[in-house]
């Protein structure tokens, strides 16, 4: 007796294929499910069909493993989708008509909140608090910017948090400050902290509704899975997502398949490890597990705390003074990786300078001396800069490099902001995607969501060809260092098979028998356009273990 699949997905009149992201890049024409695993791979599957077997017509599309965001920060995401949500906005008069709209039709709100700016839209990428008052005379306003690495403050919020001329810089952070030394009104990296503490903390309710639209938000775009990049500590008024993951998986409202990144608290040193081996222990329910330590080393390039091996450039091609802020001091960084490893974590850096890298490299290092393979998938986020002695370290020490391949585009903030201060040299050290492919580095990719759209199909069409989607940054630039573009089949492997492997999914990330059927289908095959289009193609559909989690007619 034939037992007949659940769902099948086959090319009928118009076609259509499936990628399969195995390492052979291979393709076939039909698939079928049942109870939630792929059980038929190949071009005929028509005996699987029966009176109650669900078909969906390829219809000239792709499908493809689910998309794996291996970076990403869907509940903070969510929230500034519920708040003042600046990112499909460009200018500083765009950003002021919306705050001041926002403001109005939420006239019971203590703080005005949201953000998504970009730092381009501003000489020197610093908004002043004067502006913000023109609009906000009233109520204070806590806005960070599209990468969270700065914030956006009023003269109110200054006043509340008694920051002044006198105010000292954090240690971690800067306060920006006008000629005569008071502060004008941008905060970044840990001077955010300086506000963000007076901050009213969002409930426990708001944050899982902020999870749940931050979900459809990305399974809209055929994400199946994902690693929140921070989790396990209170984040300012954004609260701690770990809670709300946990209430979700619980219920069953967690639809995507979760790893948790807990939260490195720079503020302290070893002593939390046994903290973060409890929350660990504490945090496996359903679809989702805290199995990550992220550990931020550096800041960002754009407002110098990016950790660099030389200084900073002037933007004359003179040196400065200061060349960026390791995080972690280095010593200590190793002693957590190797006790981190030790215990089975993967560790997951964020590292955009090139020192940065260095040092998270080092203590990868350190931990396989003293602990041996482990298998733990430690992977570096962001990877920016990375010094050309570097990039052999990556397949030697088994680090997946985790690539956020939308931003290796010239655009405003690239041209304006980065490449003057990097200097020549540096500048074409960025995200060097070709050369960790061709050293034989594991790759792995994902968005930073909300610092930049969580679509797969917009970043994959910066890694082929260097430039922006038709969908993101306007204007007319030539491709970015198209020596380290990367083809389309590598691309895609690295936003699905890539991705899983360092979430420690293996059941995931590739379509063949007994894999778990998360699958995207595309509403083109983007191998059979041409590449500059790619960031034109849509997702169809979306499934996680055979059932629909999105389906574009709504």
């Amino acid at each position: 007796m034939v037992a007949y699949a659940d769902l099948v997905f086959v090319a009928r009149e118009r076609g259509g294929r499936v990628f399969l992201a195995d390492a052979a890049r291979a393709t076939a024409h039909a698939v079928a499910v049942t109870e939630g695993r792929i059980s038929a791979v190949g071009h005929d599957v028509s005996a699987l069909i029966g009176p109650d077997t669900e078909v969906v017509d390829l219809d000239g599309g792709l499908l493809v493993p689910g998309f794996q965001d291996a970076h990403v920060h869907p509940v903070w995401g969510g929230l500034d989708m519920l708040r003042c949500d600046l990112s499909g906005l460009a200018t500083r008069d765009e950003y002021l008509a919306r705050i001041a709209e926002y403001a109005r039709e939420h006239p019971d709100d203590e703080w005005i909140l949201g953000g998504g700016w970009q730092m381009s839209a501003f000489p020197g990428g610093t908004p002043t608090a004067a502006d913000l008052d023109s609009v906000l005379p009233d109520r204070p306003a806590f806005l960070p910017n599209r990468d969270g690495h700065g914030a956006w403050v009023n003269s109110h919020a200054l006043a509340l948090a008694g920051i002044t001329h006198d105010t000292a810089d954090p240690v971690d952070g800067r306060i920006e400050r006008d000629e005569a030394g008071a502060p004008s009104g941008t905060l970044h990296e840990g001077a955010m902290g300086l506000v963000n503490r007076f901050l009213p903390v969002e409930s426990s309710e708001r944050l899982v509704e902020a999870l749940l639209q931050g979900q459809r938000y990305l399974h809209s775009y055929g994400v199946t899975a994902w690693q929140d990049a921070i989790v396990g500590t209170e984040y300012g008024d954004a609260g701690d997502p770990l809670p709300a993951y946990l209430s979700a998986a619980a219920s069953g409202a967690l639809t995507g398949r979760v790893v948790g990144s807990l939260w490195w608290d720079r503020s302290r040193g070893l002593e939390q490890i046994d903290d973060i081996v409890r929350r660990r222990d504490e945090s496996t329910i359903g679809r989702f597990r805290a199995r990550s330590v992220k550990i931020m080393q550096d800041g960002v390039a754009e407002n110098f705390t990016a950790a660099m091996l030389e200084p900073y450039c002037d933007g004359h091609g003179h040196p400065r003074e200061d060349s960026g802020i390791s995080f972690v001091e280095p010593e200590l960084l190793k002693e957590a990786a190797t006790r981190l490893d030790a215990l089975g974590f993967t560790l997951h850096f964020h590292a955009i300078g090139d020192r940065a890298v260095r040092e998270c490299l080092d203590a990868v290092e350190a931990a396989l001396v003293q602990n041996g393979p482990r298998g733990n998938r430690h992977h570096i986020s962001h990877i920016q800069v990375v010094h050309p002695d570097d990039i052999p370290r990556f397949r030697a020490l088994d680090v997946t490099a985790n690539m956020q391949m939308l931003w290796a585009t010239l655009e405003p903030q690239m041209v304006d902001l980065t490449i003057p201060f990097l200097g020549d040299q540096r500048s074409t050290w960025q995200y060097p995607f070709g050369d960790l492919l061709r050293s034989g580095a594991a790759l792995a990719a994902g968005s930073d969501w909300s610092v930049s759209t969580p679509n797969p199909l917009a970043a994959i069409h910066v890694a082929v060809n260097r430039r922006s989607a038709p969908t993101e940054w306007e204007g007319d630039y030539e491709p970015f260092l198209p020596e380290q573009a990367i083809d389309l089949a590598t691309a895609l492997v690295a936003y699905t098979a890539g991705s899983a492997r360092v979430n420690h999914l293996d059941d995931t990330g590739t379509i063949a028998v007994g894999m778990r059927a998360d699958l995207a289908l595309l509403d083109r095959d983007p191998f059979e356009h041409p590449a500059d289009e790619i960031g034109l193609t849509e997702v169809r559909g979306t499934w996680v273990e055979g059932e629909r989690v999105y389906d574009t007619a709504g």
